[in-house]
């Protein structure tokens, strides 16, 4: 059982760094970004592929997120200047990447047993196995990045970033330009998820050119949990939620395949967890609804 629950934390970290990029389109801009399903494969065929050849993992991580920095760009693009609807521009990517990404690996599955990845130079540098090379560095990077992405968004960019999110009117009223703000937040949105699929990729030894289908909906899974049980008023709560969602969210789907769900369901299950997530805060919202009724009938009746 401490290995299951270590398997789930060390995968949660990883994941957890894609729920930031998911954070910052679906709940920053407003844009159910598609692009990340085919992100994800794209930054982990490319360290892959970098690995295979010879050359530094840690490199192949760098190149991943600046694959990821193109693709969020090119569906920017797309939305911003053609005026293709978000959702359509995130799905054309997405299809378009995954042509990509087969390009980029040269076949559908590219192994990496018996080769170093970053995780072995963490584990021969701090002593410690596999799992904890991979919490560890899981760990580290995500609040690295928590913290940068806190300090990014105080900003006089990041701030425009955010306010094009909530009301765009206003922001061009102010003389900002809200097509570069929003091809800024995709483009730093798909970096952290290619970053993630680049991390997740080394855990796992292989990159495979499906590994993203359905990672949208993890990342929602994830950034759902972490506001629900973990989110307060403040925005650096909020980017800490996503770690706390994403690790809980690994921990749920370990302790149900323990229980004898079978694997075929699973991602049944992760839909049907998004949607009573999503619907969590309405339930909510009606129960204070039903006290303050109840409340305003006591007094009348008074």
């Amino acid at each position: 059982m401490e290995q299951v629950l270590l398997g789930a934390l060390s995968l949660g970290l990883l994941w957890s760094i894609m729920a930031l990029g998911v954070y910052i389109t679906y709940r920053i801009l407003n844009i159910a970004d598609l692009t990340v399903e085919g992100t994800l494969t794209l930054g982990a065929a490319v360290t892959a592929q970098m690995i295979y050849a010879g050359q530094s993992p840690f490199l192949g991580m760098m190149l991943s997120f600046g694959a990821g920095l193109l693709a969020g760009l090119a569906t920017g693009l797309l939305h911003t200047k053609l005026k293709i609807p978000a959702l359509l521009s995130g799905i054309l990517t997405m299809i378009a990447l995954y042509s990509i990404n087969l390009r980029v690996m040269g076949k559908a599955n590219l192994s990496l047993l018996r080769l170093g990845t970053a995780y072995t130079v963490i584990g021969e540098w701090l002593g410690l196995d596999k799992t904890w090379a991979v919490i560890a560095a899981g760990a580290v990077m995500s609040l690295a990045l928590v913290f940068i992405l806190y300090w990014f968004f105080g900003t006089e960019l990041g701030s425009a970033i955010r306010a094009t999110g909530n009301n765009p009117n206003m922001v061009r009223a102010q003389g900002i330009h809200t097509d570069t703000t929003v091809i800024l937040g995709l483009m730093v949105s798909n970096g952290l998820v290619a970053l993630s699929g680049s991390l997740i990729a080394q855990s796992q030894n292989y990159a495979d050119v499906q590994m993203g289908v359905g990672a949208i909906v993890i990342g929602l899974a994830s950034l759902i949990i972490g506001e629900v049980l973990f989110a307060r008023n403040n925005f650096l709560s909020r980017l800490l939620s996503m770690i706390l969602g994403a690790v809980s969210y690994r921990i749920i789907i370990a302790l149900v395949l323990r229980l004898g769900m079978p694997a075929d369901d699973l991602k049944l299950f992760t839909a049907l967890t998004v949607v009573v997530a999503l619907f969590l805060p309405r339930l909510k919202e009606m129960r204070d609804t039903a006290r303050h009724v109840t409340k305003g009938s006591h007094h009348a009746e008074r």
